[in-house]
């Protein structure tokens, strides 16, 4: 059972990947601790929005084998 996360702009620069496959986590919350700590992402979850197999969601939205989850960090452009 898993789920694939994406990583987007400084995110995906820190983890050195677009996306890998991860055991289905507890909650979104828990994930993203997880994944700051092994990544060393500096933002905190509060800076980011979350999606669910494409659909912005809530950190306590449910987390389901096979469900595609990106951690969307604010970006700038021009």
């Amino acid at each position: 059972m898993s789920v694939t996360v994406l990583y987007f702009a400084s995110l995906r620069d820190a983890a050195g990947c677009d996306s890998e496959s991860l055991p289905v986590p507890a909650s979104l919350g828990a994930l993203y601790a997880d994944l700051r700590v092994r990544h060393g992402f500096a933002l905190p979850a509060e800076k980011l929005r979350v999606a669910v197999d494409g659909a912005f969601a809530p950190w306590d939205a449910p987390v389901v084998d096979g469900c595609e989850i990106a951690f969307i960090p604010p970006v700038s452009g021009g």
